[in-house]
């Protein structure tokens, strides 16, 4: 392949390199992972990694390693026997492509699944040919498929170029470079064209199938940023991407947490009303920190404490918890986890 440090690699590489050396190297599969663990969430929000949080929700841990081994071998990081590591400064990271993980979770691939199927029935309407073999399979795809184009009166003629120019104009405006909005588009297929498979896009453009698929991704965030962003300009698309945004991304069980601690429940009550342990409860209350700007962590810790973490993780320059706690012993985990979910800022991430 023409790049001698991939994209797969170079993300890789950024996500241990915001983690700063204080996770082992399992953090980043899980990350990439969408995994709901309390630690994969938290790490989150402590090192600000949003974008990429389940960009490859069917990362397998044998590809992983074999990128993992890949950096090792060209010595721009070591592993050591317990899972700790450490980067080498001779890494060149170009200007990596934007991701919005944490708002689309792996939906970026139902938006698609959706679009496709529609072209390829405008498709082959336009060509009067009636029967074909849909190129999605998933039963509940189709029936919302059929559904649109009956909504929107397919028969008529009319939709497939107002569903055109929605795409020509809204992709214009991605900011994206014209290779990767080219790879997006000739995954779509119809009447006697057959959409390109991940292999033929690797060879066509000569890069790894990975890289092809984190371009298509990020591509897909962009350009569904802009379409749930402007309803009343692409309102075809705007439904087609119904549902796909992540606009609460809380999980269903600190969804259950928050809303009971807005109605006035305490932790503790929360905690024997819900079953589980205070630990969970408060791994709850840090993920609404993360996501909730209007939250406020007041209630929990002091202008003055936040100010003493703050300045002791850029003393120190660390954010693990054991190392802060020891600073801090006035301070519990859980107000050291609030503040750095936070980020010093008046918003989540």
């Amino acid at each position: 392949m023409e790049d001698l440090i991939l994209i797969f690699q170079q993300i890789i590489w950024q996500i241990f390199h915001k983690l700063k050396e204080e996770r082992t190297i399992s953090a980043p599969f899980h990350l990439l992972r969408g995994k709901r663990s309390g630690q994969t969430i938290q790490d989150v929000g402590i090192f600000h990694l949003h974008q990429y949080f389940g960009i490859l929700p069917k990362l397998s841990r044998k590809k992983y390693d074999e990128e993992i081994n890949k950096l090792i071998e060209q010595n721009f990081i070591t592993v050591f026997e317990n899972g700790d590591y450490t980067l080498a400064n001779n890494f060149i990271s170009d200007n990596l492509l934007p991701f919005d993980g944490w708002h689309y979770r792996g939906n970026e691939h139902l938006f698609f699944a959706r679009l496709s199927l529609i072209v390829q029935s405008l498709s082959h309407k336009e060509a009067g040919v009636m029967a074909f073999i849909p190129i999605q399979k998933d039963p509940q795809v189709q029936k919302w498929v059929r559904n649109f184009l009956i909504s929107n009166e397919y028969q008529g003629g009319t939709l497939q170029q107002q569903l055109l120019n929605e795409i020509l104009i809204s992709l214009e405006q991605a900011e994206a470079d014209t290779i990767v909005k080219e790879v997006l588009i000739k995954r779509l297929a119809g009447y006697k064209i057959p959409g390109y498979t991940w292999q033929q896009l690797s060879i066509y453009e000569n890069k790894d199938e990975m890289d092809i698929q984190l371009l298509y991704i990020s591509c897909l965030h962009t350009w569904l940023n802009i379409i749930t962003l402007n309803e009343k300009d692409f309102p075809l698309l705007h439904k087609i991407a119904e549902d796909i945004r992540i606009h609460i991304p809380l999980s269903d069980s600190a969804f259950q947490t928050a809303q009971l601690f807005k109605e006035g429940h305490s932790l503790e009550n929360i905690s024997q009303y819900r079953r589980l342990k205070m630990s969970t409860i408060e791994d709850h209350i840090v993920e609404l920190a993360m996501n909730d700007p209007h939250f406020s962590i007041n209630q929990f810790i002091s202008n003055e404490e936040m100010e003493q973490v703050l300045t002791a993780v850029e003393d120190y320059d660390t954010r693990k918890l054991k190392v802060l706690r020891e600073i801090l012993p006035h301070l519990s985990y859980f107000q050291i986890r609030l503040v750095l979910a936070r980020g010093g800022t008046t918003s989540a991430t």
